[in-house]
């Protein structure tokens, strides 16, 4: 078990002491007293140990495993080789990665001398006793999407960093080289940073490859705010017995653990769907003091699209909106994400889940789930966006009345409780008519805006028809055409789910279609193009369907006459065939089929004259004359 942290928690307390340049750069940074979790992995990791730390978002994490590295790498009896690696720091994602290193440049600032590249003596050169002094921490960043792995490798050979801070994928093509070296000799420390996410984001396999060029004797720490759901498959990674931290915070009273810090405070808000982005600008306006910063949470990148076109309409002028999502670009993302965190007015960041772990955004006051997570576990990360540090944060999470009002007590039985948020000035049927107004009106403007609704609307419904929790969200319970004036939709996209909708499809909107235009002129023009190649094609469907009618008519009423000249051809034949037979006949044969014929009609004539007497009778009123059964009247 972990030892218990010094109620002082001072940094000067440490055993093994920290060098003093080491206290200087951790007391700039503002952490006056080490949080439980440094308190708590910092002397393990710095010894012999490794460590499992599973400890709340905000805590601290990052400093507990960078400053172990740092005093680890510069307290060596001699510097690495050129080549040679000491410590590596995997993160989940490119973000994350960045902050990590951004904070070991910063803790590195405060050496006596600036990290520098290390150049040991050449081949047959005299070999002297290196001081401290030589001894560099030399970092390098590994992102994918950045850089191309022969950049980062010719990086590498130019600098020869001995600490990496990479993404999986990246680091496992660098460590592919043959010029790169992870001996037992020099390798010290491997640090997995939101350890479970890595193998939630699939990165399984590249871990296991990794660890294939790393020595088995080293130290290994995996951080994470919650390790507990794959902490035994990230041990059987190659960690040998760890030694398991878990910082928690006591709830009200003391009672129970909670998973968050106690300075947030997690709500949630009941809204008719209707009002589903209108409920935001009230939110904004009621959470005293103003949220300087705040993150609004949905499912999908394409919502995030979307929504960034028309919350700046519904919410106006008093707060910046900056989107975020995984499908962004590199240098999109780390451009967006600095716009917002170096903000100095009211900001938002309208993102996806790829901003809930890992990311260090200092001073979220606000976080908003519009969208309910799929997966439960990630409701957490996203509410600990907030209240970081200490620093008091609020957490909201947008609730249909009815069924999904059931995901509060869902959220109680995972120890995750919720209280309603009160709001003093909800959003009034007004306000939701006046924002779908707004919307449709730039949606009317550009038909690129209609595109990306439909796009974002459906992609929301799928994501809603995954959530983990599916006897909660409900796809058959969704109110469409309330759903649908929220979105500012101008009509509903057709999909699966709606075969058996009975509504307004067209949500009360009257639409010239044919003449809906998109604003930008090449695009526009494109569509016509399209639309005139449709008409055409209709036109020449319409065409060949007339064509194939006349064709048709023509095939019939000829092979009409060739049946009939076949028939003739036929007859032909067979009168032919009658005269042959009748030509080979012996005399006699002749004359008894002649007569027989001439019985025949003679009889025929006799019965015809009868039935022509017997209609006259019945005309006169006349009785016929009767006549026996057995009489033969001949052949009609």
């Amino acid at each position: 078990m972990a030892p218990k942290p010094s109620s002082s928690r001072s940094w000067d307390g440490l055993k093994p002491p920290l060098s003093q340049w080491a206290l200087d750069a951790v007391s700039s940074m503002g952490f006056t007293r080490m949080t439980p979790v440094q308190a708590s992995a910092i002397p393990l990791f710095m010894t012999h140990k490794d460590v499992v730390v599973e400890a709340v978002t905000g805590s601290g994490k990052t400093l507990s495993f960078l400053v172990p590295v740092v005093e680890k790498l510069l307290r060596l009896d001699e510097p690495l080789k050129k080549h040679h690696i000491g410590a590596i720091i995997i993160s989940p994602t490119r973000e994350l990665a960045t902050q990590i290193y951004q904070v070991l440049l910063s803790l590195l600032e405060f050496h006596p001398r600036p990290p520098q590249r290390f150049t040991p003596p050449e081949e047959g050169a005299p070999k002297t006793k290196s001081s401290s002094s030589t001894l560099k921490v030399v970092p390098q960043l590994l992102l994918g999407g950045s850089t191309t792995p022969a950049e980062d490798l010719s990086s590498f050979l130019k600098r020869s960093p001995n600490v990496l801070v990479s993404t999986p994928g990246r680091l496992l093509e660098l460590l592919s080289s043959p010029h790169v070296h992870c001996p037992q000799s020099s390798f010290e420390m491997l640090v997995l940073d939101e350890a479970d996410r890595l193998l939630d984001l699939g990165f399984k396999d590249d871990l296991q490859r990794i660890l294939q060029h790393l020595p088995k004797q080293r130290r290994t720490g995996l951080f994470s705010a919650s390790i507990s759901e794959a902490v035994d498959q990230i041990v059987r990674l190659g960690l040998r017995n760890p030694v398991k931290i878990a910082v928690k915070v006591k709830g009200g009273g003391g009672a129970e653990d909670k998973r968050t810090p106690a300075s947030l405070q997690m709500t949630y808000l009941t809204t008719p769907p209707a009002h589903k982005f209108s409920v935001l600008k009230q939110i904004l306006k009621t959470v005293q003091p103003t949220p300087q910063k705040t993150i609004f949470f949905v499912s999908t990148c394409s919502s995030v699209d979307y929504l960034a076109m028309i919350l700046p309409i519904v919410l106006g002028d008093d707060f910046l909106l900056v989107p975020l999502h995984g499908k962004h670009a590199s240098n999109v993302r780390q451009k967006n994400f600095t716009r917002f965190t170096t903000s100095t007015t009211p900001s938002v960041l309208l993102t996806t889940d790829v901003a809930s772990r890992g990311l260090d955004i200092p001073s979220v006051d606000l976080v908003v789930q519009i969208d309910p997570p799929s997966d439960p576990k990630t409701f957490i990360h996203r509410c600990g966006r907030a209240g970081r540090a200490g620093r008091r944060g609020l957490s909201i999470v947008l609730l249909h009345p009815g069924r999904e009002e059931d995901y509060v007590s869902f959220l109680e039985v995972r120890k995750t409780p919720v209280a309603p948020f009160n709001l003093p000035t909800p959003s009034s049927d007004v306000d939701a008519a006046v924002a779908t107004q707004s919307i449709r009106k730039a949606l009317l403007k550009d038909r690129a805006i209609h595109d990306k609704a439909q796009k974002a609307f459906v992609s929301w419904l799928r994501s809603y028809s995954k959530h983990q929790a599916s006897s909660i969200f409900r796809v058959p319970d969704l109110d469409w055409e309330a759903l649908g004036k929220a979105w500012g939709l101008l009509r509903l996209p057709t999909m699966p789910e709606l075969r058996k909708f009975e509504g307004d499809r067209t949500l009360g909107v009257s639409n010239d279609w044919d003449n809906y235009a998109y604003k930008d002129k090449q695009q526009e023009k494109r569509r016509k193009e399209k639309a005139l190649e449709t008409e055409e094609e209709k036109k020449k469907g319409l065409q060949a369907s007339k064509k194939r009618i006349a064709t048709e008519s023509a095939a019939w009423s000829q092979n009409s006459e060739n049946r009939e000249k076949r028939l003739k051809r036929k007859e032909s034949k067979q009168a032919q065939k009658e005269n042959e037979k009748w030509e080979l006949l012996p005399e006699d044969e002749k004359k008894k089929v002649l007569e027989t014929k001439q019985m025949v009609e003679s009889i025929r004539v006799k019965n015809e004259e009868r039935r022509r007497e017997q209609l006259a009778l019945q005309l006169s009123g006349g009785t016929p004359a009767s006549k026996d059964d057995d009489d033969f009247e001949g052949f009609d």
